[in-house]
């Protein structure tokens, strides 16, 4: 018995020795990127350039909002994720519907939805562009927002986790006398607070990193997002690697501080059930 338990001790050990070494691998790009911002040009070109910057700056930052239009594209940036969160909310009402509504054509509407997820994105570029372009929304904050709005993956979610929720609970609250959207904002969304952060994490992750869909509706840079504004900026300052991690970082911090924030609720996720 002794044996196999120190046996099972080791195998702990081995297995947690592979895993930290893993990680450590993968976390050293960014560690590095990370530290580069705050390194000068010169420094990472250097032979003798180590991980750690010989001397601290802080300048890479604030050349990419004087030599670039970082605040413009942080602002549209913010504006889409803004309205990202917005259309969450709208996933989540279509979802706690076909949770728990009943309906006419409900089965065929959701199977429908769920179609959707098949068709690549890239394929209806063209068509979602065209009816924008009909309606005068190219080349506006409107026209990059409003096709991201709804997407049947976050509406799936919704419905998934909802179905988990007890019917009585919600029987007992309308007999109380509350309204549906009494029950929807009060009772619904408080249950569903891992799925809402997940889904937030997720919306958070597509508005801050949306890149293809904003470079193809908008044609004046003034509604460029900060995606965008990278690429720019590793074509005008190629030669500038200094610059380029200071805008990668940019980039991945408020991501990495938005995960480690909303986590918990994650791992709740996997275990949590609807009514607590």
């Amino acid at each position: 018995m002794n044996s196999y338990k120190n046996t099972q001790k080791i195998n702990k050990w081995i297995v947690g020795i592979i895993l930290a070494i893993g990680g450590i691998i993968a976390v050293m790009p960014f560690i590095w990127m990370i530290l580069s911002a705050f390194k000068t040009n010169a420094e990472i070109v250097s032979m003798e350039s180590g991980l750690i910057p010989k001397e601290w700056t802080v300048q890479n930052f604030i050349d990419l909002f004087q030599k670039m239009n970082f605040g413009v594209y942080l602002k549209n940036t913010l504006i889409i994720t803004a309205f990202s969160f917005g259309g969450m909310f709208l996933n989540a009402m279509a979802g706690y519907g076909f949770a728990k509504y009943r309906f006419k054509g409900k089965k065929s509407l959701f199977i429908m939805i769920l179609a959707t997820m098949m068709i690549p994105g890239q394929v209806t570029m063209i068509p979602v562009y065209l009816i924008l372009n009909k309606m005068g929304l190219t080349n506006t904050l409107a026209g990059i927002v409003l096709p991201g709005l709804v997407g049947a993956y976050g509406i799936f979610l919704f419905r998934q986790f909802m179905t988990t929720i007890s019917d009585e609970l919600l029987e007992a609250a309308r007999l109380d006398g509350a309204s549906e959207l009494y029950i929807f904002t009060r009772i619904i969304l408080p249950l569903s607070k891992p799925i809402l952060a997940v889904q937030g994490i997720l919306t958070f992750i597509a508005g801050w990193n949306s890149f293809m869909w904003p470079l193809i509706i908008a044609n004046d840079e003034k509604y460029y997002t900060l995606s965008v504004g990278l690429n720019l900026l590793k074509g005008q300052y190629s030669n500038n690697f200094a610059l380029q991690m200071a805008g990668s970082t940019f980039m991945v911090i408020p991501i990495i501080i938005i995960f480690l924030t909303f986590q918990k609720y994650i791992l709740q996720g996997f275990n949590v059930s609807g009514l607590k």
